[in-house]
Parts: structure tokens; C-alpha cells; sequence
């Protein structure tokens, strides 16, 4: 206890000599700290006045909350009056019952009359695929619709057939029209992940417009070999449509008016533009013509069994140099030639089977074997995509494909080369402004599609 009152003593004299050797140091220090002082509590004390504004003070209150009655309201609806419409497709294997029963008819009735009326029983007549629409109250049917294509082949581009069983006061009834297709336009993107077919299935985009597409880009992209997992692509393109519906049954239908895709990091863009006076056609962003002297392809976007490399003969058993490129395809499906010319030979030739040769210019051949039918003859003239032919496995084929060969000079070189550096066409000064307009226009929409799909998968 001494020795700490001792200790508070030495302190104390310690610091009264330091006051009184700065006494100016010493003032300073303490106004210096006030006015710390001052400025922490202006600093807190708005802030600390404000918290009760910033997060309230919050409350719970249980309290019990009547029902509504609604008795008298379920009374006063009457659900026998609800009309009810379901949509579906007719099916190879449906019978009047169970074509009902999908689209949540219970009519007995209708079930009779599509199978007694000449004019009714034609919704399960002929193709599957028939649009059909169902009105009905209580399972009992109001109004059935077919939609499905022009019975007329001349009309069915332009027109369909709808045809429409209804209830009036003597009964059933049923009549067929002819109505005009209308055009919409609709976007679709897709990422790939093991072939574009199987993304585009999955964007909901038509086959047609799948092939439009490997058509456009296919001297851009050789779908064969240079397709990537994670390549994407977005795609504008007239849909035909039913009374609103697109329809069901033409897969090929609808012109692709604009279209993105990026290849291995590389964008690829087209762009359909028609200029006064000249065939439609598609160009780049730069006005540049797709359409090159020599297509890539002589079928329409297909699987390619062999490509242009070494491989072993299948039928001489032995490693030799493939000198052109395989095309996979069944009997019948219709060959092309790549590009205009003459046909300089069309017959049978040794291992080549039915063979066509198509000069072009005085160094550049093509060359199409296997064929099992040739649709034009020596010295004839051919313009770029006529057809000329039809897949086969004739000669030394071991199955159903088109063997094709691009010769210049007399040597065989890889057709893909060829048909990229062919030469393209350009827009004429006048028209390119008006292009640039449709082009930037195309291009907003064609990225607001991506967006959406973007944003789309985010979401899920």
C-alpha cells in the first residue's frame, strides 16, 4: 500500500514538472482534443438520429382475420357454362376415341359422327400431323377444328385447309375451307452440343430452316469437320401460319431473313436483301454476296462418311488417298452440280459406277459417282444447284453415298478449298445504303434474341 501510494507520488511530481516545462505544448494538446471531441460528436450524432429512419422499429402482431364467405359466390358461378380448348396433333395410330380423349372431349356423339360423316372422317384420314383444336363445356364438345395442308398440291405453299365440326340446333355439322396462310416472323438461338440438328430440335427451329442455314455459312464452315461444342448461333426466319399456329406439317417452309453464328470464337453473319432489279440473295455486314461461284456441297446439308484424306479402300482392302469427299445420303436423294458448266461425260465408268463429269472452265472439273440415276446427258448446260442426278451405290460402293471430286488441272483438291475462295459478288453503291439499314436493323434483333436466351438460361 506505501509503495503504491509512493509510486502515485512520483507520477504526480513527474508531471507537474512537465507542465511546467510546456505549458504551451500542453494547452495546445487539450484544445486539440476538444475539438476532436467537438467534431466526433457532430459526426455521430446525425447518424444517430437517422437510424430509426433507416431501419425502423419493427414489430409482430398476430391477430385473427375473418374469412371471406364466398358460398354464395360459388352458387351464383356457373361452371357448366366454362368452355374449355385444348390443342394436339392427330396421330398414325388414332381412332376417333382416342383423338377425343386427348383433346378432353367425353362425347359419344362426336365419336359417331367421325367415323359415320364423309366430310368428319377425314381428320383421321390420310397424313398424321393434322392441327387440331377442341371447344368444349363439360367434355361435351362445342366447336373441333382441323388445320393441316391444302388438299390442292398447286395451293398448299400459300394456303391450307381448316376444317370445322360444330353444334347447331338440328345437330353435327361439318364443312372444309380453303384459308390463306399468313407469314410471321420468328427468331430462335441455339448452343451446340453434339450436332446442330439436335440444337436446333431443342430451340424449337423447323428442319428447313436448320438447312437453310448450313447452306448459308457452308463456305464459311465445313459442318463436317470444323463444328465445335459451345458454337452458337441465332437465327430470324419467316414461319408460315395457320390461323395464328405455325403450321406442323411443312418443315421446310419459312425463308431465313437473317442469321449469326459463331464458329470456334469466329461470328459468321447473313443477311437476305433483294436489290431492285436482281435476284434476292444473302450478304454479309460488309454487303458482300454469300453466294459464291461453287457451292460446298453438292446435296443439301448432310453426314459426311469420308472426307477429303487417306482412308482404307473398302472394297480393294488397301490404305490409299481418298481424292475427294463421301456423302452419306439414301438411294434417291437428289445430287446438285456446285456451280454452272457443261456436262463433258454422264455414264458408267469402272469403279466410279454412274458418273457424271461437269467442265467449268478450261482448268476445273467436278466429278459425282455412284449415282443410281443421271438426269442429263453429254454436252448439256448446267446452272449452280440444277440436279443433275440421284445418290446411289453403284460401282464400287459398299452402301448408298455420292463420291465427289473437285479436279483442277487435272489434280484432285480438297472441294471446300475451292468453294471458299470462289469469288463472291458485292452490293452496287446504290443499293448498299439501303442494305446497311436493313443490316443494322437485323442485327439489333438478332442480339436481342441472344439476350433473351441468355438471360433465359441464367434463369433456369
Amino acid at each position: 500500500m506505501v509503495s503504491l501510494l509512493q509510486s502515485f507520488e512520483r507520477a504526480a511530481r513527474s508531471a507537474s514538472t512537465a507542465v511546467s516545462r510546456h505549458p504551451r505544448r500542453l494547452a495546445a494538446a487539450v484544445a486539440t482534443l476538444l475539438a476532436g471531441a467537438t467534431v466526433a460528436a457532430f459526426g455521430v450524432a446525425p447518424l444517430a438520429g437517422s437510424l430509426e429512419q433507416v431501419l425502423p422499429l419493427q414489430q409482430t402482431v398476430n391477430e385473427s382475420i375473418p374469412l371471406p364467405q364466398l358460398d354464395h359466390q360459388l352458387e351464383a358461378l356457373d361452371l357448366s357454362a366454362l368452355q374449355l380448348w385444348r390443342s394436339d396433333l392427330t396421330r398414325s395410330t388414332d381412332t376417333a376415341d382416342s383423338l377425343l380423349k386427348r383433346l378432353g372431349v367425353d362425347d359419344p356423339e362426336v365419336a359417331a359422327f367421325l367415323r359415320r360423316d364423309a366430310v368428319a372422317r377425314r381428320v383421321l384420314e390420310g397424313r398424321a400431323g393434322k392441327m387440331m383444336q377442341a371447344v368444349a363445356t363439360d367434355g361435351r364438345l362445342v366447336r373441333l377444328v382441323a388445320r393441316y395442308p391444302a388438299e390442292d398440291a398447286s395451293l398448299r405453299d400459300s394456303h391450307f385447309t381448316r376444317l370445322t365440326i360444330e353444334r347447331d340446333a338440328l345437330g353435327l355439322r361439318a364443312r372444309t375451307e380453303v384459308a390463306a396462310l399468313e407469314v410471321q416472323t420468328r427468331i430462335g438461338s441455339g448452343t451446340i452440343h453434339s450436332s446442330l440438328f439436335a440444337a436446333a430440335d431443342d430451340a424449337a427451329i423447323p428442319d428447313g430452316v436448320t438447312v437453310q442455314m448450313a447452306e448459308i455459312f457452308g463456305t464459311d464452315i465445313d459442318f463436317r469437320r470444323e463444328l465445335r461444342r459451345g458454337d452458337s448461333f441465332t437465327v430470324a426466319y419467316e414461319a408460315p401460319t395457320a390461323d395464328g399456329e405455325p403450321v406442323a406439317w411443312n418443315q421446310a417452309a419459312g425463308r431465313v431473313l437473317a442469321a449469326r453464328f459463331i464458329n470456334d470464337g469466329k461470328t459468321h453473319e447473313a443477311i437476305w436483301f433483294q436489290e431492285p432489279g436482281r435476284k434476292g440473295a444473302y450478304f454479309d455486314s460488309t454487303g458482300r454476296s454469300k453466294t459464291r461461284m461453287f457451292l460446298a456441297s453438292p446435296l443439301a446439308f448432310s453426314r459426311v462418311t469420308s472426307g477429303f484424306a487417306m482412308r482404307f479402300h473398302p472394297v480393294l482392302k488397301t490404305w490409299r488417298a481418298h481424292l475427294g469427299v463421301d456423302l452419306g445420303a439414301p438411294s434417291g436423294t437428289p445430287v446438285r452440280v456446285v456451280g454452272d458448266g457443261t456436262v463433258e461425260f454422264a455414264g458408267w465408268q469402272n469403279g466410279y459406277g454412274n458418273v457424271i463429269h461437269i467442265r467449268h472452265d478450261n482448268s476445273r472439273m467436278t466429278v459425282y459417282a455412284h449415282l443410281s440415276r443421271i438426269d442429263v446427258k453429254r454436252g448439256q448446260r448446267v446452272e449452280q444447284g440444277q440436279g443433275i442426278g440421284a445418290v446411289g451405290a453403284t460401282g464400287w460402293a459398299t452402301g448408298p453415298h455420292l463420291h465427289f471430286e473437285f479436279r483442277k488441272d487435272g489434280q484432285q483438291i480438297d472441294p471446300m478449298t475451292i468453294a471458299r475462295a470462289s469469288e463472291a459478288a458485292a452490293l452496287t453503291p446504290a443499293a448498299l445504303a439501303r442494305f446497311k439499314e436493313v443490316a443494322t436493323a437485323s442485327r439489333l434483333q438478332l442480339q436481342a434474341a441472344t439476350t433473351s436466351t441468355a438471360m433465359n438460361m441464367r434463369v433456369e
